[in-house]
């Protein structure tokens, strides 16, 4: 959507919910009904568009979703409010003034904004940083929003920084390849007395510099996104956060441990992804007085069952070989038809296994594939 449609939109709250209703009764056909209604196609379409984003960014943003401006590539990056409004808060004890770069459509930069702290919201590209003052004019505060290059921006006391990690080729895995470069963000942003920089969840930990604090965030059992913490800001080595239920947990650590090794027993524990990326699996299976089965696999094993919120609990029924023809036979004799199957460290096919075991009957389970000891094994199990 260029500028001159987003100001049109502006402009016309009646047409934002002329949109949203002909998107929610007319489906397929919403177009023609704001046509015939007499609005410009090239408008009539940037209606039902942003109708449609708004629609898909309640999973991140909720109910506001319903007055801010998105664009595709946009939402896609932005943060979801409660990892934002957590972030911001974090921020907000510690600094008075923060510079957001590469701002994208704003949304950080409304969190900052309303934790009370002054911010100057930088990107280099000129629709996107439109995007950005609508979306603040949208939320009533007060930010200052330019079009500018990130790395050469001056910086206020703190610092964040969502690069983007897109390009017309697609998703970026590299750092390297980010825009900005990550390296050379992070040379930038050391500037800074207080900075963060968000990362993709799958970020290598050889780009954790030194001294920084490398946290990964998940939501409801989504592991989101990572954020390195730097400077003053770096309080721990590593953090698993995550949200459930509405609620907050922290897992702290060094990163570097390894739980013991022992045997399958009678629970099985499935640490959170993020637990998981940020290393912190020794530092779970300390607090449930858990070990594993196999040093290379991220699964804990314990006798006793302990509620946390930093794994799944599965209650063991029965430990078998990995072998697809007992398989088929043994669930055969359980009657169970509806089979969840997960696998780590075997390198099988879930869904091929699925076919090999013709499952029928009216019982259901979930069967664990992974390594205990230098064999694999298949755990049956249900969850605690």
């Amino acid at each position: 959507m260029d500028t001159s449609l987003l100001e049109a939109l502006r402009a016309d709250d009646d047409l934002q919910r002329r949109a949203e209703a002909a998107l929610r009764s007319d489906g397929d056909r919403a177009p023609l009904t704001l046509r015939k209604a007499g609005v410009d196609p090239a408008l009539a379409a940037a209606a039902l568009t942003l109708a449609d984003l708004r629609e898909h960014a309640k999973t991140k943003f909720g109910e506001r979703a319903g007055t801010l401006y998105f664009t595709r590539a946009g939402l896609e990056q932005a943060t979801r409010w409660v990892v934002a409004e957590r972030r911001a808060a974090r921020f907000a004890r510690h600094a008075v003034s923060v510079t957001d770069l590469c701002c994208g459509l704003g949304t950080e930069a409304l969190a900052f904004a309303e934790a009370g702290l002054r911010v100057e919201a930088v990107d280099m590209n000129e629709e996107t940083a439109e995007y950005a003052k609508a979306n603040a004019e949208a939320a009533g505060v007060a930010v200052e929003v330019k079009v500018g290059d990130a790395l050469q921006t001056p910086l206020l006391e703190a610092v964040f920084a969502d690069p983007a990690r897109r390009s017309g080729a697609g998703r970026n895995f590299n750092p390297a390849e980010y825009s900005p470069p990550l390296d050379q963000l992070l040379v930038h942003m050391a500037k800074a007395r207080f900075a963060a920089v968000k990362l993709g969840p799958g970020i290598s930990h050889e780009w954790i510099p030194e001294g920084a604090e490398a946290e990964w965030v998940s939501v409801d059992r989504d592991v989101v996104e990572a954020c390195l913490w730097l400077g003053e800001a770096a309080e721990v080595k590593r953090r698993a956060s995550l949200y459930k239920a509405g609620a907050w947990h922290e897992l702290q650590g060094e990163g570097e441990e390894r739980a013991a090794v022992g045997d399958v027993a009678a629970y099985l524990y499935e640490p959170d992804g993020a637990v998981i990326r940020a290393g912190l699996v020794a530092e779970l299976a300390e607090e449930l007085e858990a070990h594993t089965a196999n040093e290379t696999i991220a699964y804990l094993y314990s006798d006793e069952l302990r509620e946390t919120p930093f794994a799944r609990a599965w209650k063991v029924e029965e430990v078998w070989p990995l072998h697809p023809k007992k398989l088929r036979s043994l669930l055969a004799e359980r009657e169970i038809g509806r089979l969840t199957i997960k696998q780590r460290g075997t390198g099988i096919d879930p869904a091929a296994l699925r076919r090999q075991l013709k499952l029928k009957g009216p019982n259901e389970a979930t069967l664990v594939a992974t390594r205990a000891g230098a064999g694999h094994v298949a755990i049956l199990c249900q969850e605690a």
